[in-house]
Formats: C-alpha cells, structure tokens, sequence
C-alpha cells in the first residue's frame, strides 16, 4: 500500500525546507563574523592538522538557466585570468595565517566553471595551493568538470598535478529537456569526457543528476539514468531541482508549468532511485548513491559520513577553508562566507584584507542540534549515547527534545532509549523532520521543495 497519502499529511509534497549542508542554513548567517574572526580561527588550527580547501571559481561560459550557484557569464579569459591573480593573493594570505605542518585532506575546485581556466593557468593556481599547503597522504584532489567545456591539455594539466576525483554535471540527457533548462550537453559528449578523464589515470568518478525538471517523466528519467550508469560512475548525487526564480532570475526563463507535480517529483526520485539499487549502487543519505566499494559507501557503512557544502562527505577534517567569492568556511569555532561580489572580494583581498562579510559563531546549544540534524541527514539515526558523551545534555532534556517530534511523525519516525531513527518509509521526509531541530526562523521561499 503507497505510503504518499500519510507522506501528504505530514507535508511533504508542501514544505519547502533547507538542504540542510550546513546548521544553522547559509540564510542565518549575519555580519558577526568578519574578517578579524576568520584571522582568529585560522591561527587557532592546530598545528599539524590535516585541513580541507574549497576553491570557488564563479564563471561560465553560459549561464545555465536551472542554476542557482552564485556564476557570472563570460566569453573571454579576460576576467577569469585576473580573478586568479587575487585568489593567489588570498593564498598568499592563508600561507602568513596557517600554523606549522598542515596538510590537505581535501582540495575542491569548483564554481562555476574550473575548467574554463586554460590548462597553464591550472596548473600556476595547483602550484601556489601546494605551496601553502601540501597534499597529505591519500588525500582527494577533485575538480568540477563541464564536459562541454574540457580537453586534453586541461585534462593533461589537471592529472599531471594530482587531480584524482572528478566531478562532472549531467542533470538529464533528454534533449527537449536540456534545451528548456539552458543546457545542451548531449550523451556523446559527455561519455567523450568520461573516456578521457579516465585514460589520464582518473579512476574515481562523481556525476550529478536532477530530478523535477520541466517536461521529466519517469520514462524520460529512467532512459537518463541508465544512460549515466553506462558510464559507471562511482557515485552520483541524484539532486531535486530547486525552482526559486526569486532568487535565481534566470530560472524565469523556465516554463514552471512543464514543471512536475511534488507527488511526480517523489515518482521520478523513486523511479532513479530503483534503477540506481537494481545496478548495485548503495543509497546514500537522502539522494546520493556509491558503489559498494566506494569511500563515501564505506562511510556511510561504519558512520562516519558527514555533511558539508558540496553534499555528502567522506572527510572527516574539522577544518574546510573556502577560498574565492561567495566560499564558505567551517572551523569549529563556526562558519564565516566570503563578500559574495566578486568586485567586493577582490577589492578587500587586494587590499590585504579577508573579504568575509558574514557568517556565525556556533553555541553549545547549536552544536548539539547540527549534530542531530547532520546525524538524521547521513545515518537516518540519532544516538542517545553519542549525544550524552560529546554535549552537555541530560537524557532527560533529550527525551523532552525528541519526544514531541516522535509524536507528530508517528510511524516514520521511531523514539527509542538508543535514539531516534526513520525507518524507510520514512525517509523521504527527513529534511522535514529536520527542521523540527531548527532552532532559527525559516523564511518558505528561501528554500527548496522538501522533495
């Protein structure tokens, strides 16, 4: 019997609701974080620490109607060259503020487009990253990839200094689709990319995927998915798309009554979802998948997943440095987001100045619910055990914070003295449960369908 009626009254198919990559959501941040608190927990890593980077590279050569990151179009070098110089700048910076011996866990690029840089300006930025902190052992080295935008001399650029993880963006391969959403990237192309990341010795693959676009049903999705898994990634982020031409105006140019219904929605998620579990791949949290062997499979299987900006993680480092406009930081201590203006970043950076602009300092109490919320996001679980040892909290109190929440989602949401858990029928509706541990108010048209 189809659980959908009992998903409806719980609001499912009408919450919109945060993705929850960070807690508190990217929205709450405020102008209490600046540039003197970024300094401050820069200096406070330990150490020896293995750290993680994030590089954000915000231009396009087109402007993808779908998108929401923050990107600017461009036809020439021209700015991307110059945008470089100030993030060697802001390198330059990191290098005077880091402590002695760290190293690198992790290296993102991404955007944006990364691989609009010509492939000797890729390799100048990889040597000024390794000259302020070098690669640990085992660490990833994983870069954004646009199929339409890549060829051997970048791809020779970007193995020759170490990129091991690529990531490359498909969002659905059925043509009408591709031309309503503003991107043309045919499966030939595409399997172009992938043959020739993988001949340069790159064997570890990420693809992104979306559900909930305009004109999608679950045959078209079904013919885009087993399309992809001809490709054999090894993991795939199955995204829903996020309608909110509000906030991204170039979505106004998509047609929102293609767009399916919240109950198709569930449909095409779960129609993937099938195709996805038939061909071996491991659910992963709410909307990833791996192979078995996988890292992020692993982690997942031991929990010791996380969550982070770019989704589901297998890096465990306390620390992710985002360098670029718009980046956001995580430290402990909590997160601070660079001026999201390119003009106003640069400005700052060239200045010698952090451009952060805004961010937030993290309470006890806050840490106590991101943990919850990061727990019910990667293992559908809550340990009482693991809260009690790591916050200052009664089992009492935690009973008092989870009994009513227990109690609204009934049979999808199970309250236990071990903890909290969603069974599977529940699932869908995590991020709705999550919010119930939200402690800042949430405006509905800051965030996405809950499904």
């Amino acid at each position: 019997m189809s659980s959908h009626p009992q998903l409806a009254r719980l609001g499912l198919f009408d919450a919109r609701v945060p993705r929850y990559t960070s807690y508190p959501t990217a929205p709450q941040f405020a102008d209490g974080v600046g540039p003197r608190v970024f300094a401050r927990w820069l200096r406070e890593i330990a150490p020896g620490s293995r750290i993680s980077l994030y590089l954000h590279v915000p231009f396009c050569r087109r402007l993808c109607w779908f998108c929401a990151c923050r990107t600017q179009g461009t036809s020439s070098e021209t700015p991307v060259l110059a945008y470089l110089e100030v993030l060697k700048a802001e390198l330059r910076m990191l290098k005077a503020a880091l402590p002695a011996d760290v190293t690198l866990s992790r290296l993102h690029w991404g955007g944006g487009t990364p691989t609009m840089m010509p492939a000797e300006s890729m390799r100048d930025l990889a040597r000024a990253i390794f000259d302020v902190v070098p690669l640990g052992t085992d660490a990833e080295f994983s870069v954004e990839i646009d199929p339409n935008e890549i060829d051997g001399a970048r791809l020779d650029a970007l193995a020759e200094m170490g990129m091991n993880r690529a990531s490359i963006g498909v969002q659905d391969f059925d043509p009408e689709i591709q031309a309503t959403i503003g991107r043309d990237q045919s499966y030939e192309v595409t399997r172009a990319a992938v043959e020739a990341i993988r001949a340069r010795g790159v064997n570890s693959l990420n693809a992104d995927i979306l559900f909930g676009l305009p004109h999608q049903t679950r045959s078209r999705m079904s013919d885009s998915v087993q399309k992809l898994l001809s490709l054999a990634p090894d993991r795939v982020a199955l995204y829903g798309y996020a309608h909110v031409p509000w906030i991204a105006r170039r979505q106004q140019l998509i047609p929102s009554n293609a767009l399916p219904r919240p109950e198709e929605r569930l449909e095409l998620f779960e129609t993937a979802q099938r195709l996805f579990e038939w061909d071996g791949y491991a659910s992963i949290g709410i909307d990833h998948f791996a192979r078995p062997n996988d890292a992020l499979a692993v982690a997942a299987a031991h929990g010791t997943l996380r969550r982070n900006f770019q989704g589901y993680t297998d890096d465990t480092a306390p620390v992710l440095v985002g360098l670029g406009a718009s980046s956001i930081s995580r430290f402990p201590q909590g997160y601070a987001q660079m001026n999201a203006a390119t003009s106003g970043w640069s400005k700052a950076v060239r200045a010698g100045e952090w451009a952060t602009t805004r961010g937030h300092a993290l309470s006890p109490r806050d840490r106590l619910h991101a943990r919850i919320i990061e727990a019910l996001m990667c293992d559908f679980a809550v340990s009482t055990d693991e809260l009690l040892r790591d916050h200052d909290i009664s089992r009492a109190s935690l009973d008092q914070l989870f009994a009513p929440v227990a109690e609204k989602f009934g049979d999808f949401l199970v309250h236990c003295d071990q903890g909290l858990s969603i069974p599977v029928a529940g699932r869908p509706l995590t991020r709705v449960i999550a919010t119930h541990f939200d402690d800042y108010a949430m405006a509905r048209t800051g965030h996405s369908s809950a499904i």
